[in-house]
């Protein structure tokens, strides 16, 4: 069955209820509601929200019942909307959709918090609560349980898997605040991760890390010590020249492609075989920037067998480059789905949302799904719902 899906949270489909959630989905010629199943904090507006038009979830939760005996030293906070609401088991049960579970796995401040010696830790030992590093045991069970826990108590078609690797150290955590001018370079020698098991499996692979972490302090250190800022062009280029020259920096980052694909290929070989994994492989615009999370597009296609890629472009022409450049990547091989979002920033209009959905059928991608419900407009949801009618007419 073609993939026509919208991502949604389960707070805002228990302020309606199951039914009336699936009957509003179908009458927007969706088949699939990709619901998420565990999430991180935000402050999200909520613009035809019943109850409150601004929320704040509750952080690192999971929103199904989960099974404890799965887990090890990292176990699942239940959000407390279950105490009322399984909307998973509600809307498998009621049968008009499809139900798609969306799982963040690396992304939980929660656990972070809990459980620093499972995060990333920069060049100069701090620990990055939100971000729990992909390369520890007891984070990549936590993770291949999670995932097998809600294939197995659910009959959910299948998983949708974001930030399953290393977050950039720029991805938006609590108050974020610093009093001078961020770049590119120091971004990324900040977001890389030096804990002790990046460390080992670095080094088992030949690689000289502890020489590469004194070099990326010593970068680090000599800037901050300096009173020039780095305009935003001269630290993409003095990134890139690192990424070519020192070739410990350029081996590391290719090493951590290898810990994220050895995670979802785990996961792929543990959920029941009938589940689609699909992979949602970064946060980067435009996707080819995946490989600083860790995430190798074509290595992780082979991997899971689908990726679910955010084409989150402020026109169709951007979205047609940035599939052209997935599909060379990946190859023939990997089954596509496009992510749109049918308003601001991206697609902020109906022509716009059908030109976009008429790129990704272009390119032969015939998953579409679009984010995310409860942020939407009722005036953006009939734009998408317009623009996959036009489409199916045009099928």
């Amino acid at each position: 069955m073609v993939y026509r899906a919208l991502f949604a949270y389960a707070w805002d489909i228990a302020e309606q209820g199951a039914g009336a959630a699936a009957a509003e989905f179908t009458g927007l010629g969706l088949n699939t509601i990709t619901l998420a199943g565990s999430y991180h904090a935000g402050k999200f507006l909520r613009p035809h929200g019943a109850t409150g038009k601004v929320y704040f979830p509750e952080d690192g939760t999971v929103t199904f019942r989960t099974d404890e005996r799965r887990y090890g030293a990292l176990k699942p906070q239940a959000n407390s909307l279950l105490a009322e609401h399984d909307m998973f088991g509600a809307l498998c049960e009621g049968g008009e959709l499809d139900v798609n579970a969306w799982l963040v796995l690396m992304h939980n401040s929660r656990l972070g918090e809990r459980h620093p010696e499972a995060t990333v830790q920069n060049a100069f030992g701090d620990r990055y609560v939100y971000s729990l590093c992909p390369a520890g045991s007891e984070t990549r069970d936590y993770a291949r349980a999670l995932c097998c826990d809600i294939t197995e108590n659910y009959p959910v078609s299948g998983i949708s898997l974001e930030s399953p690797g290393y977050l950039p150290y720029v991805h938006g955590y609590h108050h974020e605040f610093a009093l001078m001018r961020q770049n590119s370079w120091l971004n990324n020698l900040l977001g890389l991760c030096f804990c002790q098991h990046c460390r080992a499996g670095a080094e088992g692979a030949g690689i000289d890390v502890a020489g590469l972490q004194n070099r990326v302090r010593d970068w680090v250190e000599g800037y901050f010590a300096g009173s020039c800022d780095f305009a935003e062009d001269m630290a993409a280029a003095f990134w890139q020249a690192d990424l070519v020259l020192d070739p410990d920096l350029a081996a590391f980052l290719r090493w951590r492609c290898t810990i994220v694909t050895s995670l979802i290929e785990e996961i792929r070989g543990a959920v029941r075989a009938d589940a689609t994994v699909a992979v949602i492989p970064s946060v980067a615009r435009p996707s080819s920037g995946a490989w600083y999370e860790g995430s190798d597009l074509a290595a992780l296609g082979r991997a899971a067998g689908l990726l679910e890629v955010c084409f989150y472009e402020p026109s169709p022409g951007r979205i047609g480059a940035d599939i052209r450049d997935v599909q060379r990547r990946v190859g023939a091989n990997t089954r596509l789905r496009g992510v749109l979002r049918p308003g601001y920033p991206d697609l902020e209009g109906p022509r716009q949302v059908a030109e976009g959905v008429a790129a990704l059928a272009a390119a032969g991608i015939e998953d579409i799904a679009f984010y995310n419900y409860g942020h939407l407009r009722r005036a953006n949801l009939q734009w998408m719902a317009a623009a996959l009618e036009q489409l199916d007419r045009a099928g």
